[in-house]
């Protein structure tokens, strides 16, 4: 057992050796695997769910552990998957960007193909198991849901992502479907202003995913690989990620103003400072070497911005969702 590795496996996704991956338990494997750094971000879309439930006084604390324990280990699955089949289809290999920023399991030969598989099975098992028990609970519209969830994990890397659709996915994932479909479980009810609430938190997760598809915009075009930035250009992606960011914040404005949030989601105007200092970023394309002073996350470069500012504007944005529900559950909304 090795706490400091979990510990470090869910800040960042470590750069590590086959000789230390053997010696490695397999709880820290797992994490590294499945770059377990990253979950974070579905974690908060169940927590979003779980708070905007608890808002309308229908919060089921049983129920909001599965959800969660499906979500974010239905999104381990995918990276897991991701990285078989990219490896099979031969995108990983020749220092592919993949294998730059992190351990990739099977380029970097930590795990055999039969191995991962197994990973992703017993990982993908207790996911669907979750999902299966929420299907019995609340039934309706819950197996539907289950489904698309479980298409976009099996397909998200082919061919959604070859065909510029992988990011209007993680919209769709991480939005509409993780966090309105998880306020449908636990509440019995579909809510359309949910589902437009959840897109604030949605767009900072399509911005980092865009980030990585501008970061890796020239080995993708040559390997055929269109992603939506290779699509559409990469000085164009550019400035669209720029107006994703922007969109979360005016979109929360909105909200407030039809009051379904109250002016305590202001708060999250607190993650500008974050967003002022990775704009200038965006003005050029991406170095060719990494900046002297750029933290050791190479070749992460705009996806390691998206990240740090969804990160921030997330956090504020689930302390505001919470003093927002205190609110409402006391009568001022």
């Amino acid at each position: 057992m090795n706490i400091g590795m979990w510990r470090k496996a869910l800040q960042v996704i470590p750069r590590i050796s086959k000789e230390e991956w053997n010696h490695l338990d397999v709880i820290s494997k797992w994490l590294i695997a499945t770059r377990a750094a990253v979950l974070i971000m579905t974690f908060f879309s169940a927590a979003l769910a779980g708070i905007f439930a608890a808002r309308d006084g229908k919060f089921d604390g049983g129920m909001w552990i599965l959800i969660a324990i499906g979500l974010v280990l239905a999104h381990a699955t995918n990276n897991l998957l991701n990285d078989f089949t990219d490896y099979v289809r031969g995108v990983d290999k020749d220092n592919y960007y993949r294998a730059q920023y992190g351990p990739q399991p099977l380029v970097h030969g930590l795990m055999s193909k039969t191995q991962l598989l197994t990973y992703a099975a017993v990982t993908g098992l207790i996911a669907a198991s979750a999902g299966l028990v929420l299907v019995y609970m609340r039934g309706g519209q819950t197996l539907l849901l289950m489904a698309l969830g479980a298409f976009f994990v099996l397909f998200y890397t082919w061919p959604l992502k070859y065909i510029a659709l992988g990011e209007i996915a993680v919209l769709i994932v991480w939005g509409p479907l993780m966090i309105g479909g998880g306020y449908y479980v636990l509440t019995g009810n579909w809510d359309w202003t949910v589902v437009l609430a959840s897109l604030p938190y949605a767009l900072g997760v399509t911005g980092v995913i865009f980030g990585k598809h501008i970061d890796k915009f020239d080995v993708d075009k040559s390997k055929r690989i269109h992603t939506l930035p290779v699509v559409i250009g990469e000085k164009p992606a550019r400035w669209i990620l720029v107006g994703m960011l922007v969109l979360q914040y005016a979109l929360t404005a909105y909200l407030m103003l039809i009051r379904f949030f109250t002016p305590i989601l202001l708060i999250v105007v607190l993650a500008l400072p974050e967003f002022r200092r990775i704009l200038p970023m965006f003005r050029a394309p991406k170095p060719a070497e990494k900046p002297t002073d750029f933290p050791d996350v190479w070749p992460n470069y705009f996806v390691a911005a998206a990240f740090v500012h969804n990160r921030a504007f997330g956090v504020w944005f689930l302390l505001g969702l919470i003093a927002d529900t205190l609110l409402h559950v006391w009568g001022f909304n």
